[in-house]
């Protein structure tokens, strides 16, 4: 199969250069007003045309390769600092994290994420914009430096989500306004735009706390795999506005040992050959008690078997591992015996009260 596709690549380099040389060949040799110079001269003019016309296509080839390795590094530039790798470790959180472009040879899609450990905890957001490649690299810009300013600045989680939902909009007026100095017609695609955001908080104690707008909920995985919830998720942004009150919704805690892995719809949507949807949960299942980057290592070597190596769509993974120490605690026998012994003697007190001592 590899050798194939080799062949099939160089057939296409090579295919538009042997044509133009065919065809020069061809003129020389039987084009009427070339018959009347002898068979060498012929052959040496048509040799000539054939090495000028290959060396001028080569050299387009080699131009357009040029700049292709320009967009490129370009793309890997936007990356690193868009889509930056989250450090090891977050404030006692180990995390790992990867983004897969649909389209070949992009290095930016539509997905987004990062981890921002704040005086608030530990800050997380995951997303997906609608469509995928540099088109979709505006909006991701744009709400990435949201939320990176905002996690800092707002004690509370529903505020940072108005600001990334401003940030977003002001993002399509800007583009429509680019695009039509007039107004964006109202079947525009800018119109359209929408994008899913999942907003997590971890505290100091493990507790979670999330708002979710559209977004795949999280796992929850240890020795089993299970969502972080089953709550209804708020619209996307874009289309429709926030409502008023916005509580974070509690979703228990994130204990020492245990991961949340967070996704796009990518993942599970992704499918083989068959049509047979990526299974992402048991590839997880997989993966117990393993560290974050293993676990992504795992989950992604079976979605590229499952998919061929060729995702349709964007695929971005976020895990974040619980590594803090647990909380000394009082057994809770001990502690009943503890109540019990001085209700006691609370009550000896009462019933049978000391005598004052006199001077």
């Amino acid at each position: 199969m590899i050798r194939i596709r080799r062949t099939s690549r160089r057939a296409l380099v090579l295919g538009p250069s042997t044509a133009w040389g065919a065809m020069a060949v061809t003129y020389k040799l039987a084009w009427p007003t070339e018959q009347q110079a002898g068979l060498g001269v012929r052959i040496g003019t048509s040799a000539l045309f054939f090495a000028v016309g290959t060396g001028l296509i080569l050299h387009v080839r080699w131009v357009l390769l040029r700049e292709l390795r320009q967009a490129r590094r370009v793309a890997r530039a936007a990356q690193s600092v868009l889509l930056r790798p989250p450090p090891p470790r977050v404030d006692g959180l180990s995390t790992a994290a990867v983004q897969l472009s649909a389209d070949r040879g992009a290095c930016v899609g539509g997905d987004l994420y990062d981890v921002v450990a704040t005086e608030h905890g530990v800050r997380a957001v995951m997303g997906d914009v609608r469509g995928h490649g540099l088109g979709a690299l505006g909006a991701v810009a744009a709400l990435l430096g949201s939320f990176r300013e905002a996690v800092h600045d707002e004690p509370d989680l529903g505020r940072v989500l108005r600001r990334m939902d401003r940030a977003f909009a002001r993002h399509l007026r800007e583009r429509a306004d680019g695009e039509h100095p007039c107004g964006a017609a109202p079947s525009d695609p800018v119109t359209e735009e929408f994008v899913t955001v999942l907003l997590l908080e971890i505290r100091p104690d493990g507790g979670i706390f999330a708002l979710n707008c559209g977004h795949p909920w999280p796992y929850r995985t240890a020795a089993t795999v299970e969502s972080l919830t089953r709550a209804d998720p708020l619209p996307p942004l874009g289309p429709f506005p926030l409502p008023a009150d916005l509580p974070a919704l509690s979703c228990g805690p994130l204990l020492p040992g245990q991961s949340l892995v967070l996704y796009t719809d990518g993942a599970e949507d992704a499918r083989d050959g068959r049509g047979r949807f990526f299974d992402l949960r048991q590839a997880l299942g997989r993966t117990a008690g393993d560290r974050p980057r293993v676990m992504l290592h795992t989950v992604l070597k079976a979605l590229k078997r499952h998919t061929g190596g060729r995702p349709t769509d964007d695929v971005a993974l976020l895990i974040l591992q619980n590594d803090r120490p647990e909380p000394p605690c009082t057994p809770s026998g001990a502690r009943d015996a503890d109540v019990g012994d001085s209700a006691a003697r609370a009550r000896e007190a009462a019933t049978h009260p000391q005598p004052t001592p006199h001077t």
